[in-house]
């Protein structure tokens, strides 16, 4: 049995549909926040029916001559009764909704079925197709509707369009979607589910003209005939059905609500249809304030009123200004709203502002005075709670008044911006020194609370090799920093950067000396330990003569005897401990092993990184421990040095820094005075 044989379709002589009571909608009412300009008054034809049967009836609908556009007209036969699509027949399709945003009907259709004798030979059958599309307006709504399959073993399929000259072919439409559902016995199925067991539900394609469905005869159902003598398609509003195992035996003449899509289909694209403007029955969109829209769903175009309107496009002057003012829900407004044309202006009251006083609240305006007087009580709240009570004790830094800073907090000055916030460059007042302030755009509350500590820890670092703090300022949410300016930038730079410099091996053993001597220094020389705990190239700034400093203690803790551990890892993982990482306990070893990196990075100018599994460490120690030649290992620029013990030496001073157990690793001062050793040797060659 061929495809096109199983093709269920029926006459207009099919027995007749019962038609159901349905939920009265009427269109006019049904946006209650519309204003009345919106209503029943401009939704129909001038004297024509506005309703029927509790269905609003909204032009290009109509009930009667001259009421409706061609192809549009409803059949009332009773006030009180549902209308009906005009052309559906003997079988009269009821329906339920008709609005035109979005374009849609709402109509009751019936099912498709087919049953079978003891001998699994089809014995009776009807097609669900009736004849609601006379003038080819609609077509069934692929994204409001789809296909419902019921029955075991049961396949069932819809088609689009036909295809143009195309005939007697098993395969005549321009797409198929369909669905198979399948039992194993009488209990297989379960009322709820709809997932292929019993049932089955499909999405359907666009330019669906009728509700033709078809079954495919090709599975045996002899053995499901006791509890599952019949199968059903039909198409239906999503969300509308819910599958029961009692429909396995459904009611034949049940209809179910389906969504229909219509357009203006006079074969006329929307630029096309504009040009008929001055023709009987042409372009629909003849409302000012209206557009044109093409269909979504098959041929044609639709019409819409422009933002800030609300009516009927098909009828004149049915597009109606929205005075949005009256409807504060939906269009906000924290100001004095005024009406518009189409729109509507939000503006905040004489003596307030806001930012945008759509979203905002407008704010009343204070007089200068009182600015000024808000302001200074703001400044003093922020230097109090930054611990300006306590930081005004501490001798040797300098708290900035925020004027003070103004002049250097400008775009032009920025030298540096990151995650951490931006870093300006410029003077102080009249002071000829020159200063990198470093603004943060963020502190958790935390390390908020650190802050006074912070600082008090900084101050006490004074090294040729460390970046002096020199000041801060309070006054503001997000204490601003005030820091020495180093002229050459920092080592990542000069290695991987913009600012890349040949580099011998006597600079390089310099840079490295004088950096573990400033972290010796921090470690070892101050009253109590500070720890850096980012350790890296960024963090090494260099002067004109190469001199290094440690800078940016992004993490220093001024560690008690029982707060060795942080609340959590800090850092960049490229350059980090990997026992502080599975620990958080960071030690003076943990910057050892940083340090170990940064010399490895010096000596072979190779960026590390995290995101390669650590490669750049890990190669290094291989080939250093399987008894590679060290020239092999390190940067060219000194691989052809004579002082090849030297390099021998710095390879195993990596490897020693970088050592997984903690307590092999060197003191910073043992690396500081070997370094300098090295450094003295090359320098006098």
């Amino acid at each position: 049995m061929s495809l096109r044989q199983e093709n269920i379709a029926i006459s207009t002589s099919t027995t007749p549909l019962i038609v159901l009571v349905l939920q009265l909608l009427l269109i006019a009412s049904a946006d209650s926040s519309r204003s009345a300009t919106a209503g029943e008054s401009v939704t129909m034809m001038a004297g024509c029916p506005g309703n029927c049967g509790g269905v609003g009836i909204p032009y290009p609908f109509g009930i009667g001559a001259g009421c409706f556009r061609k192809g549009f007209e409803i059949i009332c036969n009773d006030d009180d009764a549902a209308p009906f699509l005009a052309g559906s027949g003997n079988s009269l399709i009821p329906v339920s909704d008709l609005s035109f945003d979005p374009p849609e009907a709402r109509v009751m259709l019936p099912i498709g079925w087919q049953c079978f004798n003891s001998s699994d030979k089809v014995d009776g059958y009807r097609g669900p197709r009736v004849d609601f599309n006379r003038d080819g307006v609609y077509r069934v709504s692929h994204t409001r509707s789809h296909l419902v399959v019921l029955g075991c073993n049961t396949l069932a399929y819809v088609g689009s369009q036909h295809r143009p000259g195309v005939v007697d072919s098993d395969y005549d439409h321009a797409e198929y979607t369909g669905c198979l559902c399948y039992c194993n016995d009488s209990s297989s199925a379960v009322s709820g589910d709809c997932d292929g067991v019993g049932c089955c539900q499909v999405d359907i394609p666009p330019d669906i003209t009728d509700n033709t469905v078809s079954f495919d005869g090709t599975y045996s159902h002899e053995r499901n005939l006791d509890y599952s003598p019949c199968d059903y398609a039909f198409l239906v509003e999503k969300d509308n059905y819910t599958f029961s195992t009692a429909d396995l035996r459904m009611n034949k003449n049940r209809t179910m609500p389906v969504r229909l899509d219509w357009a203006i289909r006079d074969n006329l694209t929307c630029s096309q249809a504009r040009k008929t403007a001055a023709q009987v029955g042409g372009y629909a969109c003849v409302s000012d304030n209206s557009d044109c829209h093409d269909s979504t769903n098959g041929p044609g175009y639709v019409c819409k009123c422009n933002n800030g309107y609300d009516g009927n496009p098909y009828l004149p002057n049915g597009c109606i200004d929205i005075d949005e003012c009256l409807h504060p829900e939906l269009y906000t407004c924290f100001g004095d709203c005024r009406n518009l044309p189409g729109s509507y202006e939000c503006r905040c009251p004489k003596g307030s502002h806001s930012a945008d006083p759509y979203s905002q609240q407008c704010i009343q305006n204070f007089p200068l005075p009182a600015q000024i007087v808000v302001e200074k009580r703001k400044m003093k709240e922020f230097f109090k709670k930054n611990g300006g009570p306590i930081l005004e004790k501490v001798n040797n830094i300098k708290l900035y008044k925020k004027e003070d800073l103004k002049p250097i907090l400008k775009n032009a000055n920025v030298i540096g911006k990151g995650g951490f916030g931006e870093v300006y460059k410029g003077h102080i007042g009249d002071s000829n020194q020159l200063v990198a302030v470093k603004k943060p755009i963020h502190v958790s509350l935390e390390k908020r609370d650190q802050f006074a500590n912070e600082v008090i820890i900084q101050s006490r670092v004074i090294h040729k090799n460390i970046v002096k703090l020199i000041g801060c300022c309070l006054e503001v949410d997000i204490p601003i920093l005030v820091y020495e300016f180093v002229s050459k930038g920092s080592l990542e730079d000069i290695l991987h950067g913009s600012n890349r410099v040949p580099l011998n091996l006597d600079q390089r053993l310099h840079i490295a000396a004088e950096s573990a001597e400033g972290l010796a220094y921090m470690h070892s020389k101050t009253s109590t330990t500070i720890l850096h705990g980012d350790v890296k190239p960024a963090n090494i700034l260099l002067n004109d003569d190469l001199l290094p400093k440690i800078s940016d203690f992004g993490i220093s803790r001024l560690l008690a005897v029982d707060h060795d551990h942080t609340m959590s890892i800090i850092g960049d993982t490229s350059y980090m401990d990997p026992v502080y990482c599975q620990t958080g306990l960071l030690t003076d070893k943990s910057d050892v092993y940083s340090f170990g990196v940064v010399l490895l990075e010096l000596i072979t100018r190779k960026k590390a990184s995290h995101s390669d599994n650590n490669g750049l460490r890990r190669n290094f120690i291989d080939a250093y421990t399987s008894g590679k030649t060290v020239t092999e290992l390190v940067d060219e620029e000194i691989a052809m040095t004579n002082d090849v013990d030297i390099l021998v030496n710095l390879a195993g001073m990596v490897v020693q820094c970088l050592n997984r157990e903690v307590d092999q690793r060197p003191e910073m001062t043992d690396i500081a005075e070997r370094l300098h050793n090295m450094a003295k040797r090359v320098h006098s060659n």
